[in-house]
């Protein structure tokens, strides 16, 4: 595993630090990025073959970094750290097609599981999940089921800046955007989930496991 190239993604830097400790020196840390959207660009630039990021990564959360990341590089494999044992955050993971999905309060050793797994080819998702819930996320036909409305890349991007409580001009700086595309969109978020406020759009979101809670 020594010639295989691992960006690391964690807003908190002492994490990143303890998650390099563990993989040095098996693995080649290419980068470090600590917040989405630095993590977007850092892929692109460094072309990692596993990418280990924190799944509540700042200015743009989970899916986002991961559904752009995985059209730069269709074959990485995407490790999330998580300190939540909540199933809409594996289901957000899963969505993007997440390798593995690890707690931050378990031990160095599941990491190395989980990336040990991922240069398998396998999925690895923590222990500490119910066994019957994991088992009920996928379909008879191996599929990840889908509970949530479609959302496009965008609308996830938009949907999840809005219930952090940013404006439409805060939304367009972050995305690179103009204020009417933030319009557009926001508009065809209330109208796809029935919303009439943000605060009903980030209650509605939570239900249908759109976002994590």
């Amino acid at each position: 595993m020594n010639g295989t190239r691992v960006l690391l993604a964690d807003d908190h830097a002492l994490i990143a630090h303890g998650v390099r400790s563990t993989l040095e020196p098996q693995f080649e840390i290419v980068g470090y990025a600590a917040d989405g959207k630095a993590l977007v660009q850092a892929a692109e630039e460094l072309r990692p073959d596993i990418i280990v990021l924190d799944i509540g990564m700042p200015v743009l959360n989970v899916p986002a970094p991961g559904e752009r990341i995985r059209k730069i590089l269709p074959s990485v494999k995407l490790i999330f750290l998580s300190q939540h044992l909540d199933p809409a955050y594996l289901r957000q993971a899963l969505r993007v097609g997440a390798s593995a999905y690890v707690l931050k309060v378990q031990t160095a050793e599941e990491l190395q599981q989980a990336l040990a797994a991922a240069m398998r080819g396998e999925t690895f998702i923590s222990p500490a999940f119910d066994p019957q819930l994991v088992a009920g996320l996928w379909n008879r036909s191996k599929e990840l089921n889908n509970e949530s409305a479609e959302l496009t890349v965008r609308q996830r991007e938009i949907l999840q800046l809005v219930v952090e409580g940013r404006s439409n001009k805060e939304i367009a700086d972050v995305l690179e955007v103009s204020i009417k595309t933030v319009e557009f969109h926001r508009a065809r978020l209330m109208s796809k989930l029935g919303a009439r406020s943000a605060a009903q759009l980030a209650k509605v979101a939570v239900q249908r496991g759109l976002i994590p809670e």
